[in-house]
């Protein structure tokens, strides 16, 4: 039988269950990451479909970091001169967080930035998902099984709105992206040019912008991200990787054509979890977590929990109990209403299964892994997917000429 520690162990507060309706939510509508390229096109008078407002730019480009959270940076600040002077506290620095979408992952966000839309809505909703009609699980980052990424997500990316609206569209990003059913749902409209070296990627997003009198240019950098999950964020590796961010945001800073704004920004933060029995509960070792479980979704930090038919109230209280103090646990209803994938009129119902019948957003240092069924994921140091402002909050830093 697996022994578990107590919140109080971990570092909690109280060890009795968190409630949901205290977790933070995303701040859609306003300042979350789906709202970044709505206030974008807005400024080229395009409708205007969020609250937040950006000064309008005939030139724009978004440079995405995967991984970089705004807490993190904010307390590397030393090792990123030229993003900190962007940053509260610098003389000329106006750049704020935002937050992203939930969960906090690569896919959900990555589609939110490129469709404008809440998870609810574009239905990627987490790491691995249910398909409801396979009945089995869907990594939506590696995107298997197979499945029709038009069926799966069948809205319009802002990016081919601008391009039928007369603005030259453009994404640069490395080469292995170009054809990925992620890219083809999220990132694409207009043009698409691929370069292996980062440095290129800055010098090439940097002409595309030049090339039209309104131009909306995309480029990512993954890097940063994949150091902060094998070594953790105070390790040397992240630490020479944000310094490598910071020398390419200038680079590309530097080469701006006239009339152009920048955005610096990431699709998730990262905490780092300890390699310890008592912040990693094993559900493929537990088998109080385990009983009543049908498929286990999401990731370490959030999970989509499906249960056997007639199971879920018990899975949920099992859950509730065992995570108390560690995390929000809640019903996919309750998790729906409380707005954690978007306004809950916009969840559509082909997206409404995928979510799990329980869903669980990690606090503190601590993950559910699974060692057996998910042995790399589990071997992680650095993870994210919940709600901390570690992992939720992301910059927006903007440069402009």
């Amino acid at each position: 039988m697996t022994s578990h520690p107590s919140a109080a162990e971990l570092g909690a507060f109280d060890p009795v269950p968190l409630d949901p309706r205290d977790a933070p939510v995303p701040e859609y509508g306003t300042g979350s990451l789906a709202d970044l390229l709505p206030a974008v096109t807005a400024g080229f008078g395009m409708p205007a479909t969020t609250g937040l407002v950006l000064p309008p730019a005939d030139r724009v480009c978004v440079f995405l970091v995967d991984g970089m959270g705004w807490e993190a940076l904010r307390d590397h600040r030393e090792l990123a001169p030229f993003l900190s002077s962007l940053m509260p506290g610098s003389r000329a620095g106006t750049g704020t967080p935002v937050t992203a979408a939930f969960p906090s992952t690569t896919a959900t966000s990555l589609a939110s930035v490129g469709t404008g839309l809440p998870p609810g809505a574009h239905g990627l909703v987490g790491y691995k998902v249910l398909d409801p009609d396979a009945g089995v699980l869907m990594n939506q980052l590696r995107w298997d099984p197979w499945t029709d990424p038009h069926r799966w997500q069948p809205h319009s990316t802002v990016f081919q709105s601008a391009h039928e609206a007369g603005v030259y569209a453009a994404q640069v990003s490395d080469p292995k992206f170009e054809r990925t059913p992620l890219t083809r749902i999220a990132l694409t409209g207009g043009s698409w040019s691929g370069r292996y070296a980062p440095e290129d990627r800055m010098d090439l997003a940097a002409r595309r912008l030049g090339e039209a009198d309104r131009a909306l240019v995309y480029t990512y950098y993954a890097e940063l991200d994949g150091c902060g999950h094998r070594y953790g964020l105070d390790s040397p590796e992240w630490r020479d990787q944000l310094r490598r961010v910071d020398a390419l945001t200038q680079r590309l800073a530097e080469q701006l054509p006239p009339r152009s704004a920048l955005y610096v920004t990431a699709d998730h933060g990262m905490v780092d979890v300890p390699m310890t029995e008592e912040a990693r509960f094993d559900f493929d070792e537990d088998w109080e977590l385990s009983a009543g479980v049908a498929l286990l979704g999401g990731e370490g930090r959030a999970r989509h929990v499906y249960a056997v038919p007639g199971a879920a109230g018990d899975v949920h209280a099992v859950w509730r109990e065992v995570l108390a103090g560690l995390a929000y646990v809640a019903p996919r209803e309750e998790a729906i209403a409380l707005g954690w994938f978007g306004p809950p009129a916009e969840v559509a119902d082909r997206v409404r299964g995928r979510i799990g019948d329980v869903v669980v957003a990690m606090t503190g240092n601590a993950a559910v892994v699974a060692t057996r069924t998910e042995p790399n994921e589990s071997a992680l140091v650095g993870m994210h997917g919940s709600v901390t402002p570690a992992e939720q909050l992301v910059p927006l830093l903007e440069v402009r000429t």
